[in-house]
Order: C-alpha cells, then structure tokens, then sequence
C-alpha cells in the first residue's frame, strides 16, 4: 500500500486563501485577549486621552507593518519573518529569527488558550480544575489541528468565520457604549488619570502596541496564497486600520461609560452590564470565549508553515516539509505546533506566556524592519509593493523595537537564552550537514 504522504516541495500545496481570507487573517492574529482586558489598564494610566494613545500606538505599529509589507511583497514562498531574515541576513539570522518566532507564536495561542478556561470557568464552575482543565485544551488544539490537516481552505474558513463572530460582540459593545453616552448627552464619565506624565504616556503606548502585534502570523502561510506578493500589503494596511478603528471605539466606550474604568477587572463585560444588564455582561463572556479560540485557530492555521519552510529550505530535518497526498497540507509540522501549543498551555500562566511572546516578537520585529534596506540593495527584483521613505521608516521601526525591549519584564529570560541557544545548535548542526537536506 503506497504511503499516505510524500516529502515535497511548496508545489504540492494549494493556493487557496484569497485577498480578503488574508485581511480576516491578520485581523484574527491581532485581535486575542488583549482587547478584553487593556482599555482598564490603559484608562488606569492615562484617563481619557487614552483614545489618543490608541490611536497613536496604531501608527507606532503601522512603522514596522509597513517595513514588512514591503519585505514581504518580494516573497511568495513560505516562512514570513524567517525567510525575510535568511535572505538579508544568512542562514544564522534566519534560522535564529524562526526560533523566536517559534516561541512568541507557541507562547501567545497558548496564553490565549488558557483565557479561554479561565472565561469558560463562569459558565462551568470546575473548567479550571486540572483533570477537566486538561480535557477542554486538549479538545481545544485537537480539534483545530485536525481540520487544518484535512485542508487550508477548512482552515481558512474556520479562520473567517472566527474573525466575523469575533468582531460582532465587540461591535455591540461599542454600540452599547455610544447608545449610554447619548442618553446621557455624551457627557463623558469622569475616569482617572487627570494629569499623566511622560512616562505613563509611553507605558500606555508601549501596552497598546503589544495589543497590534501578531499580524506577522499571516505572513507564514504565504505558498498557499493565491496572489502573495500583491495581497499581503493590502491585507496588513486593512487589517491596520480595522483595528485601530476598533480599538479606538472601544477604548472611548469604556472610558466614556464606565465612571472608574481604571479599576474594572472587565471594562468590556461592565459597558454591556450598564448598558444591557446581566445579558449584555454574557454576551460579552461568550464574544471573548470566541475571540480567544479564533486567535488560536489563526495560529494553528498559519505557524506550521515556518516549520515547513525551515525544513524547505534545509534549516530543519526534511521530514517537517512533509505533505499530505490526500490533504495537501503540512501534516507534520502542524501536529507539532499544535503539540507544542498544548504543552506551553498546560504548563503555563496567562502572565507567563505573554510575556514569552512579547519578547520574541520585537526580537523578529526588529529583523524584519532591518531587512527592508537590505533586500532593497541587494536584490534586483524589486517588490511589489515599495513604502515612501522605506530607509528611514525601517531605522524608526529598529529604534522602536527597541524602546519596548527596555521596557519588558524578562522574568522568562531564561527560556529566552535557552531558545537562542536551541537555534544555535540548529545552525551549527546545519552547516555541518547532520541536519537538512
């Protein structure tokens, strides 16, 4: 009997995710947990002018999109961040860029997933107790591992759907606010942070960044795009704005509505609760119960394909470039991932994970910006797309990366350096031949 599967190239698999699957992508990568719990923190430092360090921290983050919406229209290739590395920087940066992809992006679902039984725990009072804990995060990843294997256009439309369900509730919790503020003649709850300094401002900021990041997750999957070079900037510069338009709202709401919005553990569930009662305050449960399992079917979508694009190139042993005959997907490194998504949520905090994933990800960030003037020298083919001012947008979006690193707790320094070092040995055992093709 012939074998299920067959080692392969990138020509096996399917173009199936068009323009605006890519644009439901990117925002379904973004829009997780944060957006259910930082409008309090943010309102806590700066008040109501913390709409402005939305919107302002929208335009921080659309520096480094930009840097790789350029990058990423010369690429039609799996990999995202890592291939951006490999190809200004050499085998090493590529190689050390993926295994901080690997951990921001393992790391992030993870916290994601453990929300998820953290909200669950309302509606069923013994989630979170470890033997039934474990049960629902195993179904949580088994199921979604299962139907990205049977096909990317599956998971693609889990992805859609998620990303649509997603945005309804916060949507209603936007409307909700604005129909209180008008009952009350648009007077504006009197929240804290009457005076804020430099340094509240920049905290603020620098929380909302990290609540724009993920986008890079739909940059990974870019051998099954239909048109990648052309899709992928307008899918980011769409995705940009829809969120900032939606967090913006939000953030008004909360703090229009919500007389101390500094000090509500859930800003979003209170808006719906003053505005709808205890079934506004559910509604708002379940939206986040979706939200936190679409980000996670996002990234079990999209994250596998770095592994396979490791192993495509020879990064990685070749059989994590595996494709299925019958599916025509990454079957092995989607069970990795997905494995791995289960261990890092059985093992870890909400807390733990976040920060994990922070870090890694301006590690990335900052290659990615780097690369932009790189590539613009040393390849003839231009992009597809080319941004004004590419150079000194790319210093501006390095320089940013590493503000915010100043600025993280590295409590996980240790699985940091362990990573490093993991990718280390990768590269040396690569450019020895034990590993690859």
């Amino acid at each position: 009997m012939p074998s299920a599967v067959t080692d392969v190239s990138h020509q096996e698999l399917v173009r199936a995710i068009g323009r605006w699957s890519l644009v439901a992508l990117v925002v379904n990568s973004i829009i997780g947990s944060g957006v259910f719990g930082l409008p309090s923190t943010v309102a806590a430092l700066i008040g109501r002018t913390s709409i402005w360090a939305v919107v302002a921290a929208g335009a921080g983050m659309g520096v480094i999109m930009a840097c790789f919406a350029e990058v990423a229209s010369r690429f039609q290739q799996a990999g995202g961040p890592y291939l951006y590395g490999r190809a200004a920087f050499g085998r090493f940066m590529g190689i050390q860029t993926a295994w901080m992809l690997w951990l921001g992006q393992v790391a992030a679902p993870a916290a994601n997933a453990n929300l998820f039984v953290i909200y669950l725990g309302e509606f069923v009072p013994h989630a979170r107790d470890p033997f039934p804990r474990a049960l629902i995060l195993t179904v949580l990843v088994g199921f979604l591992a299962v139907i990205n294997i049977r096909g990317v256009r599956a998971g693609t439309q889990v992805s859609n759907l998620f990303t649509a369900a997603k945005l309804v509730p916060l949507f209603a919790v936007v409307v909700l606010g604005l129909v209180v503020l008008q009952r009350h003649h648009w007077v504006i709850a009197t929240a804290a942070g009457g005076s804020a300094t430099t340094d509240q401002w920049m905290k603020a900021v620098l929380l909302m960044v990290f609540a724009y990041g993920g986008f890079e997750t739909a940059l990974a999957p870019m051998s099954e795009a239909r048109n990648p070079r052309r899709d992928a900037p307008f899918a980011l510069f769409v995705a940009l704005i829809v969120c900032i338009v939606i967090y913006a709202l939000i953030q008004y709401a909360v703090v229009g509505v919500l007389p101390d919005a500094a000090h509500s553990t859930r800003p979003l569930a209170d808006v719906a609760r003053i505005a709808a009662g205890p079934t506004g305050a559910a509604m708002v449960a379940i939206g986040a119960l979706i939200s936190f399992y679409g980000y996670l079917s996002a990234k079990i979508l999209a994250m596998p394909r770095v592994l396979f694009a490791l192993a495509e190139q020879g990064d990685f042993p070749k059989g994590f470039a595996a494709v299925h005959r019958r599916f025509h997907t990454p079957y092995v490194s989607i069970l990795t991932f997905a494995a791995l998504v289960w261990v890092f949520a059985l093992i870890g905090e909400f807390r733990w994970n976040v920060t994990l994933s922070a870090v890694a990800r301006l590690l990335y960030y900052g290659v990615g910006c780097a690369a932009l003037p790189v590539l613009r020298r040393r390849q003839a083919e231009g992009p597809m797309f080319r941004v004004p001012a590419g150079n000194l947008l790319a210093v501006v979006g390095v320089l940013l990366c590493l503000i915010l690193v100043t600025r993280v707790d590295f409590g996980q320094s240790l699985i940091l350096a362990g990573t490093i070092a993991l990718a280390f040995v990768n590269w040396i055992l690569v450019s020895r031949g034990s590993v690859g093709s």
